[in-house]
């Protein structure tokens, strides 16, 4: 079997079932002795950081949720097989009892190397603060204090907050994870 076959595709599934589908793939086919024709399954994910209780706690969340991407080479029953998966809706950009559409591989490079790059910047934090916004801080000697973000350093992943202090107003600089939004 020549490496060359195989293509990527791309399966939508149910939204938030994509872990499930993924190991109900992987078992369907190695169950059925096709392993020589679906090579992987993957998840596309990126890392995210919250504070919960005052810890630090990663997560992963699908960055493009419901699809899954698939190497494969299509030949004789594996679409169909893929396709009869519990929450697995089908294959993107396949008309409806057409052939689905592998993907270009600059754009599974440039999704596979966006997976790379996110797992290799473990800091990735997506909170997207606005100067002018209150919070709270939940974090360091000034825990439970509220101020306004004044200045945002998203390389330093820091925030210059203005801070009411015994009546007077006191710039802090805090890091990301030393505040929340004030809900």
């Amino acid at each position: 079997m020549s490496e060359t076959t195989k293509k990527w595709y791309v399966v939508r599934a149910v939204s938030g079932k994509e872990k499930k589908v993924k190991l109900y793939i992987e078992d369907e086919i190695s169950r059925l002795g096709l392993s020589d024709y679906v090579t992987q399954v993957l998840i596309p994910t990126e890392k995210i950081y919250q504070i919960r209780k005052g810890k630090k706690i990663s997560k992963e969340r699908s960055f493009f949720p419901g699809y899954i991407l698939i190497e494969a080479d299509l030949v004789g029953e594996v679409p169909h097989v893929i396709k009869n998966v519990n929450n697995v809706i089908g294959f993107l950009g396949a008309e409806k009892g057409g052939d689905p559409v592998p993907l270009r591989m600059a754009e599974v490079n440039r999704i596979l190397g966006k997976v790379d790059e996110l797992a290799e910047s473990e800091e990735e934090l997506n909170i997207p603060f606005i100067v002018g916004e209150s919070i709270k801080v939940i974090d360091g000697p000034f825990n439970g204090f509220n101020g306004t973000i004044e200045e945002i350093n998203e390389e330093k992943k820091k925030l210059k907050v203005m801070v009411k202090i015994f009546g007077r107003k006191q710039p802090l600089e805090l890091s990301f994870l030393q505040v929340e939004k004030e809900s």
